[in-house]
C-alpha cells in the first residue's frame, strides 16, 4: 500500500508544478516599456557641463523592472529600483543611496516625459519633503533628469539637474 501512494505522489508532482501561474510577459508589456528610453550606461553632467557622475539603467527581473546604479565624482552612490505597477496604472521608483536619502515617488508618462512624485526622506534629519523627478528624453538622444523638492512654505525648489549622455561600451 505505501509503494502504491509513493507511486500516486511521484506520478502527480509533475502536475502540480504545472498548475503554477505562468510569468507574465513584461518584454511584450507596451506600459512595462515606457522608461525604457532611460536604459543604458550613461555619463550625468550639470547645465555647465560639469560631470557630476555616472549611471547604468538596466533591464532586470526578464523586463518587469529597471534597476539603476549611480557612481558620484565625489564618491557617493545610490541605486533604484524602477517598476511598473499594473495595479495602479503607475511607474513608482525606490531610491536608496549611501546614508543620505530615501526617495519614494510614481506617476507615469506625461506630454513625452516620465514625471513621478513623491516624497524625499533625509535620514540624518530625520525630515520628509514632497519631491518630484522627470525624466525627458531629448533629440539629440540624451535625457534630462530634473527633480524639485517642495520647500517649507510649498515653493518647488529646484533640487538637481543633469543631463545623460551615452557611454560607448
Amino acid at each position: 500500500m505505501q509503494a502504491l501512494l509513493v507511486t500516486l505522489i511521484l506520478l502527480l508532482l509533475p502536475l502540480a508544478g504545472s498548475a503554477q501561474t505562468r510569468p507574465f510577459d513584461c518584454v511584450n508589456s507596451e506600459p512595462h516599456r515606457r522608461f525604457d528610453f532611460w536604459l543604458g550606461a550613461w555619463e550625468v553632467r550639470d547645465g555647465e557641463g560639469t560631470l557630476q557622475g555616472h549611471n547604468e539603467i538596466t533591464s532586470v527581473e526578464k523586463g518587469c523592472a529597471l534597476l539603476e546604479q549611480w557612481r558620484s565624482v565625489n564618491g557617493g552612490t545610490g541605486r533604484s529600483l524602477n517598476y511598473f505597477d499594473p495595479e495602479t496604472g503607475t511607474w513608482r521608483q525606490l531610491w536608496l543611496d549611501a546614508g543620505a536619502s530615501i526617495i519614494d515617488i510614481s506617476g507615469n508618462v506625461d506630454d513625452g516625459s516620465m514625471v513621478l512624485e513623491g516624497d524625499i526622506y533625509y535620514l540624518q534629519r530625520q525630515l520628509s519633503r514632497p519631491f518630484r523627478g522627470t525624466w525627458t528624453p531629448l533629440p539629440d538622444g540624451r535625457v534630462r533628469q530634473f527633480f524639485q523638492q517642495q520647500d517649507a512654505s510649498g515653493q518647488w525648489q529646484t533640487w538637481f539637474e543633469g543631463f545623460y549622455s551615452r557611454v560607448e561600451e
